[in-house]
């Protein structure tokens, strides 16, 4: 894997699991080009091989900034075609996050705008500072997410609620993202990092094999009625059966003792 990228901060912070900052503290960790390429890279990689990870964190550089959405310095008076490029390489990164099969937590350290909110909205989960501030404000610069927004973010709150927040692009409080479901948790002041890797390492603790086939069974569920949903769990499910992992983990379970998972 590699580890080094220019926007990107990367730290394994033990053998299965992954901490990755967005690494542009002087720039409000916004989404440029590079951080695109960046995005892009380590993401699709990922869908190729899992490097034995079983939990990415993602968070942002600071204390303040999650992630301010795209680098609106850098596209002052960008023409018409190199937006829609720039955006085509945003498009392929968003993709690649939302069909990673390890599971991705953030953890938002405070602001998460545009596309910021939109990066969080493709994880699988989060956990956010009380201080964090959300908002897809595309429609106040004269345009409209891109980054999924209209996708995730109704499946998330609710198509109507969602309506109102990108139509108005009026920003809301972490209270306001527990209870509408954009946040899972809210964690007391210094302790979202140590909150967000507890989860995360409940999370490598558990079967590897079995967290990413529920992780692609859940995501399905989302797409497809019930019927094809419940046939698509049913061939996530059996892929587990012949696996050593099921047995390690009946077996254990029978001897009292934590199960000892290989990923085989």
């Amino acid at each position: 894997m590699k580890m080094e990228y220019e926007t990107l901060k990367l730290e394994r912070v033990e053998d299965h699991l992954l901490l990755l900052t967005l690494n542009r503290p002087d720039s409000a960790n916004a989404l440029n080009t590079q951080m695109g390429y960046d995005l892009r890279d380590l993401f699709s990689n990922f869908y190729v091989d899992q490097q034995d990870l079983r939990c990415i964190v993602v968070t942002g550089s600071g204390d303040r900034i999650f992630c301010a959405g795209g680098d609106l310095k850098e596209r002052n008076n960008m023409t018409d075609e190199t937006w829609q490029k720039q955006h085509a390489l945003f498009e392929q990164a968003f993709l690649a996050m939302n069909d990673c099969p390890i599971p991705v937590i953030v953890a938002v350290n405070g602001a998460a705008f545009a596309g910021g909110l939109e990066f969080l909205l493709c994880a699988d989960f989060a956990y956010g500072a009380s201080h964090s501030r959300f908002a897809l404000t595309e429609t106040t610069l004269g345009i409209m997410p891109g980054g999924m927004g209209t996708q995730n973010l109704p499946r998330a709150v609710g198509v109507r609620r969602a309506k109102e927040i990108i139509l108005t692009g009026t920003p809301f409080s972490a209270e306001d993202a527990l209870e509408w479901g954009v946040l899972n948790r809210i964690c007391e002041d210094g302790k979202l990092m140590e909150e967000t890797l507890e989860t995360a390492r409940k999370i490598c603790n558990n079967a590897p094999i079995s967290t990413r086939q529920a992780k692609k069974s859940l995501n399905v569920a989302t797409q497809i009625d019930l019927k094809n949903g419940y046939a698509f769990e049913l061939e996530a499910y059996n892929r587990m059966v012949p696996t050593e992992d099921r047995l390690e983990g009946v077996r254990a379970f029978n001897e009292k003792r934590k199960a000892e998972f290989k990923g085989r």
